[in-house]
């Protein structure tokens, strides 16, 4: 039996690794998994304008499982799918194929007004950035965190078992009881610093590999969709755009079927087995 091809994942803002073990359980007998376990944390790699150490980051983990010079997909869910783009732009030789969940490709104008807004200072008051800086981050106990969690419409909206994931690998206890392991404030500056470039980023990726099959899959009901568009995400990855029903957060909501989706649209661009699309 040949070798499982390696699936590189990267993460949303917010949502370590295992968040997605669900996710992941779908994927692993068809791919070998590796995952960066949290962005933003490590003082190595420090959240800056652009994300540019947090690309540093994603390649250092990158060559520290990756096998000799074997070939990888990049996969990544919002954050984790702007990383994915910005990886394959700058090794561009290692990279199968690409895809980004929810990850919309920022250009034009809207462009211009994140740049703007950077340089005057007011990205931190508007959100998303703004909602991370006053999250709740301190709770009685794990119990209570997952309480918590669960009485909020964004998450009540979750599987049950990646609900109790991210409560079990983002929330650890303290001495006045428990508290999110992705620091708010972290999460807050990766808001505020999001490229303004993406659009450049990908034009860069087609000159330099133009036959290189890069995907996206959206949720229906994607405010992030809705607030940037498609066309530039529509430029890049042509025919290889799906969607599934769920809002932004939908690989938490329907794990098993973003995994048949993702499993379908590597194999409709040329990077795995035939499999059926799910339901």
């Amino acid at each position: 039996m040949p070798p499982r091809p390696l699936l590189f994942f990267s993460h949303a803002n917010g949502f370590p690794a295992g968040t997605y073990r669900k996710l992941f359980a779908q994927l692993e007998p068809h791919y070998r998994v590796a995952a960066p376990d949290c962005y933003g944390h490590d003082p190595l790699f420090p959240v800056t304008d652009g994300w540019r150490h947090l690309v540093r980051q994603a390649a250092h983990e990158l060559a520290l499982v990756r096998q000799g010079d074997e070939p990888v997909i990049l996969v990544g869910h919002s954050l984790g799918g702007f990383l994915s783009l910005m990886l394959a732009a700058s090794e561009p030789a290692a990279v199968r194929a690409v895809v980004m969940l929810d990850s919309p490709v920022l250009h034009g104008w809207k462009a211009g007004v994140i740049r703007a807004a950077k340089r005057v200072g007011l990205a931190a008051r508007v959100p998303p950035a703004s909602v991370a800086w006053r999250r709740r981050d301190r709770f009685a106990s794990p119990d209570d965190a997952l309480t918590h969690f669960a009485s909020k419409p964004v998450f009540a909206r979750w599987d049950a078992d990646v609900l109790r994931d991210y409560v079990g690998c983002g929330v650890c206890r303290r001495e006045d009881g428990a508290g999110l392991r992705f620091a708010r404030d972290v999460e807050a500056r990766i808001y505020q610093t999001l490229p303004h470039d993406l659009g450049r980023v990908a034009s860069r990726l087609r000159q330099r590999v133009p036959g290189l099959p890069v995907g996206f899959i959206r949720g229906t009901r994607s405010q992030e969709v809705r607030q940037v568009g498609l066309a530039a995400t529509r430029r890049l990855v042509g025919e290889h755009m799906r969607q599934i029903e769920g809002g932004h957060l939908f690989p938490m909501e329907r794990p098993a079927q973003t995994a048949g989706e993702l499993l379908g649209l590597l194999a409709a661009m040329g990077v795995a087995p035939s499999l059926p699309r799910a339901a």
